[in-house]
């Protein structure tokens, strides 16, 4: 069960979302163009949405990741978990940006001291996700933030890791919310802030 201590779902039109009203002029349509389709990866039938032209312009790539931390300024938040891997590029500057701590939350068998560990459905297969046991200490307010929000496999399971360890947390943040897959039903009464929707 996810448990979060904000609850209140609050995806928005993706033009006046909180995180997208940063007041830097036509953020939506800079993300917009940073942002490529790619059709057919990593499998068949899948469109992926391919951030690497966002990254590789820096003014754009801080923006994002300021507008990303904008909504959660004043939640008093601890720690930043980001999920591997365009997860861990979008997570440690929003810790920055808080002042909070990153925690990384990988693939099995990829972290090297004591793990939780929980399997996820994704789009096109299953896999297993970890996080270190003494990943934050109970009672921290962590923020989940990812690149894309697409069937909400990861993003429960990242949750469901979280308070198994002692966190609570206090909503996500993903940079492309993909409305027809509804991951947020997988995330019901949490806080969802985003700054694009397909």
């Amino acid at each position: 069960m996810v448990r979060c201590r904000i609850p209140s779902a609050s995806i928005g039109d993706p033009a006046m979302s909180s995180a997208a009203s940063s007041g830097k002029a036509s953020l939506l349509e800079r993300v917009r163009r940073g942002i490529r389709d790619i059709p057919d990866f990593p499998a068949p039938g899948i469109l992926f949405r391919d951030i690497t032209p966002l990254l590789e312009d820096a003014t754009l790539f801080r923006d994002v990741t300021d507008a990303m931390a904008l909504p959660f300024r004043a939640q008093q938040v601890t720690h930043v978990a980001g999920v591997e891997s365009r997860g861990f590029v979008l997570a440690a500057p929003v810790a920055q940006s808080l002042g909070a701590g990153f925690i990384p939350v990988r693939k099995q068998g990829k972290l090297p001291w004591k793990t939780a560990r929980r399997s996820y459905g994704l789009e096109y297969g299953t896999d297993q996700l970890e996080i270190h046991a003494d990943a934050c200490p109970p009672g921290s307010r962590v923020l989940v933030v990812d690149d894309v929000l697409a069937t909400g496999g990861t993003a429960r399971a990242t949750a469901e890791l979280i308070g198994e360890i002692g966190g609570v947390v206090v909503g996500f943040s993903f940079l492309i919310v993909l409305d027809a897959l509804a991951g947020t039903a997988q995330l019901d009464g949490c806080r969802v802030e985003t700054l694009i929707r397909f």
